[in-house]
């Protein structure tokens, strides 16, 4: 993931409208369905412990391992590649609030307005509050950076894919809920990127379930993408829109800097062989 600028050296240049609102991307309508929270629970849990890992760490239950403030931290530091202020090691109600106070001072350095969270719903295990906080960090450092054909953050990821899945039958990927509950949208974007992986003919449309686990398997398998959805789950939530967006962001992350290895080094082929061309040109005389 890119590194952002240095701490020390921000500039906070955001103006009012220009900051991302987290409350304008979470569903208030939706915090009252226990399937949605599951899936939030599931998603954000492994999505928080794909980068946690990076540090030898993880976290078990969402709203309880970042009470403290610590973990929380130690994932902006990892998703961020920046410093935090030195954590308060105490075990007090205060250092475990001055913790948090800490990164949420980090996420609004970044541009990004939160609504309706504090350190205190944060330290006392308020699940909700917690979800829609992670949901902030993921939208600011996972999503708002996406950039394709002059879009950004969630219409830009969906662009993508909906660039990528064009020429798959039965996908038609118009947003992050229902164009990806039959699985056919995740084995396109597999199938686009390693065709080796996935025999896409052979899907039957209809097999929802079997092809979501498909997907989920082969990317945890092979693309070190941990699972962070349960199908039966993602076939039953009304809008999984946060979820979705989560998971399929891991997989603009992997490919797209795939691509620009391959392009990188595609570049780098084509200027030897002219590079080489304009050698041997140079020297025909002299061998003729």
């Amino acid at each position: 993931m890119d590194q952002l600028e240095n701490t020390s050296h921000y500039d906070n240049g955001y103006g009012q409208d220009e900051y991302m609102t987290q409350e304008d991307e979470w569903d208030r309508d939706l915090l009252l369905d226990p399937a949605w929270e599951k899936q939030q629970r599931k998603t954000f849990t492994a999505w928080c412990n794909s980068h946690l890992r990076k540090a030898g760490t993880q976290i078990e239950n969402i709203e309880e391992d970042f009470r403290n403030g610590l973990k929380l931290m130690l994932l902006l530091e990892v998703i961020s590649g920046e410093r935090l202020p030195k954590p308060d090691r105490g075990k007090m109600r205060f250092h475990k609030i001055a913790n948090v106070n800490k990164a949420l001072e980090f996420i609004t350095s970044k541009g990004v307005k939160l609504v309706s969270i504090g350190a205190e719903e944060i330290v006392d295990g308020n699940v909700k509050m917690t979800l829609g906080m992670i949901w902030t960090i993921i939208l600011r450092f996972a999503i708002q950076d996406i950039s394709v054909e002059e879009t950004s953050a969630k219409e830009g990821l969906l662009l993508w894919c909906q660039r990528k899945t064009a020429p798959y039958r039965n996908v038609n990927v118009q947003n992050f809920h229902v164009s990806w509950k039959d699985g056919l949208a995740l084995c396109a974007l597999i199938h686009r990127h390693r065709p080796d992986l996935i025999d896409y003919a052979k899907l039957n449309k209809d097999d929802h379930l079997g092809n979501l686990n498909l997907a989920f398997d082969i990317a945890e398998k092979y693309l070190d993408i941990p699972k962070m959805l349960d199908a039966e789950d993602l076939v039953s939530t009304a809008r999984p829109d946060e979820a979705i967006m989560t998971y399929v962001s891991c997989f603009y992350h992997a490919f797209a800097g795939a691509e620009q290895v391959y392009r990188s080094l595609t570049c780098l082929c084509l200027c030897k062989i002219i590079y080489e061309i304009n050698h041997v040109t140079k020297h025909l005389p002299s061998i003729f």
